[in-house]
């Protein structure tokens, strides 16, 4: 399935690109092509096989269906295109799937034609445009779909709304590194429209929709979709501080150094104030938002993570999470074969990795230091 939406994803994009070159030459070369690279080199196309095995669960089975499914597939891929590559501008990222991220890309390839800051400058300008770019191609792809007319507003409406939901999260997240907001119900409403609704929910809705699925059906996958995408997100946290970046494609620390308002720290600054740990808020107030933040320095963030506990309140969260969207998942009227396989999809997603992959390297787990009965946990 993969395979099918990178097929498509070549027809879609062989078609944009003809047409960048006739606008543009050096646009297309310089900033088109570069769209079209970073998404064909994709990571695993999850929220693509989300798509198409709810479509195949809620028994869509015609040309139409199958053709829609793996046309939204390929717009997702776009979508996730723009959302990285603004990612990496906002928090100052230089390397994405373990290759620079495109705006350092750019601004090392005209490095020798520019003062730094100028080709730094002109490297996020690009940057900006690209997924600016990704985002119209996505949106082409979602507006060209052969759909019947009550499908294609469910469609149409579920699309607008993630698209929104992904700005308010941003927005949300970026307004948590300016305030140094620690708080936890925020920190996971940011999540949720970040990241949680955007990469489960709504495409199990959107393959949902495409097969015509009854209401029932619907609010069931919506319901594991937001318990799901909400582990999926709290585990990318963690393998943020304790992954390997060999498997994540990135450095480690990268939030912890942008002073990101993960739950992850507000749990750990809700248990460091709880115990008087006066020593892990220390190392937590100097940490976050040091954009030099060496090694040993991360290490001790680490270290602060697992002695108060938060990072076991985090792998508990998560556990609770999956098996709540794995409940609701269930109540479900789905086709045995293809709801099995989606289930698959949801159990590794929630893990925030698939079958088989070796989880985030290990790190030492002290007792958790004592915490106050008033520590507070927020349950979702």
């Amino acid at each position: 399935m993969p395979a099918a939406v990178g097929r498509v994803l070549e027809q879609v994009l062989a078609d944009r690109l003809a047409r960048a070159r006739a606008l543009d030459g050096r646009f297309a070369q310089e900033l088109a092509a570069h769209v079209a690279r970073f998404t064909q080199e994709g990571g695993k196309r999850t929220r693509s096989q989300l798509v198409w095995w709810a479509m195949r669960a809620c028994g869509g089975a015609g040309e139409d269906s199958v053709a829609a499914a793996l046309r939204i597939g390929a717009a997702l891929e776009l979508l996730q295109t723009c959302a990285l590559v603004h990612d990496d501008v906002m928090d100052g990222s230089t390397q994405r799937r373990g290759r620079p991220a495109l705006h350092a890309e750019v601004r090392d390839r005209h490095a020798e034609a520019a003062p730094p800051s100028r080709a730094a400058r002109f490297g996020e300008a690009a940057a900006i445009l690209a997924g600016d770019l990704a985002l119209a191609w996505a949106d082409d792809v979602v507006a060209e779909l052969a759909l019947d007319p009550w499908t294609a507003t469910v469609v149409h409406r579920l699309w607008s709304d993630m698209r929104t939901e992904m700005v308010a999260g941003q927005f949300l997240d970026l307004q948590g590194q300016l305030t140094g907001s620690r708080s936890q119900p925020r920190a996971l409403r940011a999540a949720g429209l970040k990241s949680a609704l955007y990469s489960v929910e709504r495409p199990l809705a959107l393959g949902a929709a495409v097969a015509g699925a009854e209401a029932r059906t619907l609010q069931a996958l919506c319901s594991a979709g937001r318990c799901v995408g909400m582990a999926f997100q709290l585990r990318d946290d963690l393998d943020d501080v304790f992954g390997d970046p060999a498997r994540t494609g990135k450095p480690c620390g990268g939030d912890i150094r942008e002073g990101k308002p993960t739950y992850l720290v507000a749990v750990a600054t809700a248990r460091a104030a709880a115990a008087s740990d006066r020593h892990a808020r220390d190392v937590l107030e100097r940490a976050l938002g040091d954009p030099e933040l060496t090694p040993a320095g991360l290490e001790e963030v680490r270290d602060v993570l697992v002695r108060t506990g938060a990072r076991a309140a985090v792998e508990a969260k998560i556990g609770r999470l999956a098996a709540q969207g794995l409940r609701h998942f269930d109540g479900a009227p789905l086709a045995p074969d293809a709801g099995g396989r989606l289930r698959e999809l949801l159990a590794a997603a929630a893990g925030s990795r698939a079958p088989g992959e070796p989880p985030a390297r290990p790190h030492p787990e002290p007792s958790p230091a004592p915490v106050g009965p008033g520590t507070p946990e927020v349950r979702r």
